[in-house]
């Protein structure tokens, strides 16, 4: 039993009732089309009103359900078609753009690795009072002794240790003797 039967397991029979009924639909509509049509123009070589037009209003509708019908019997065998003649294409496209753009990645991709160095260099903070190079989470200089950061009682954000007013909400900063 494949995946699909698993899945679904009266997928099969309805594909293949489909496949069979939706083809005698159409030809049914078809059927009833010609006749209806052919009443229709025969009436304007004289031979009285078109007494079968009526089979058009029945043709029309089984056209319509045949077609519909066969187009969803058909539509697994339809797209797999489909996507043999696409993918090879897309597969083509996709390598011929990516060999035109390999220099720009390459470029990008460098400027993303520098830039990540760049941030795990600046895990040092230099102290604004004596400019001693700190760790990034110390609160005071190792050096001197200053404050390196204050955290507002506010906003609960992180500033520098020699400022006055908070950068995350503005407020003042007091200052002690």
């Amino acid at each position: 039993m494949s995946d699909e039967q698993k899945i679904n397991p009266g997928h099969e029979t309805a594909r293949n009732f489909l496949r069979t009924a939706g083809p005698i639909v159409l030809a049914l509509g078809g059927v009833f089309m010609l006749i209806g049509l052919g009443s229709f123009f025969s009436a304007f070589g004289g031979g009285g009103p078109p007494r079968l037009f009526w089979c058009c209003f029945v043709g029309m509708p089984l056209l319509f359900v045949g077609s519909v019908m066969t187009k969803f019997g058909f539509m697994g065998a339809i797209v797999r078609y489909q996507a043999r003649e696409v993918a090879p294409v897309g597969k083509d496209t996709f390598n011929y753009m990516a060999e035109g753009t390999k220099d720009g990645v390459r470029t990008v991709a460098t400027a993303i690795g520098a830039g990540l160095r760049d941030a795990s260099n600046q895990s040092q903070l230099n102290c604004s009072a004596c400019g001693h190079s700190n760790d990034a989470n110390a609160q005071f200089c190792d050096e001197c002794g200053a404050a390196l950061m204050k955290l507002c009682p506010a906003c609960r954000k992180r500033n520098e240790g020699d400022a006055k007013f908070c950068s995350g909400c503005g407020i003042r900063f007091e200052t002690k003797i």
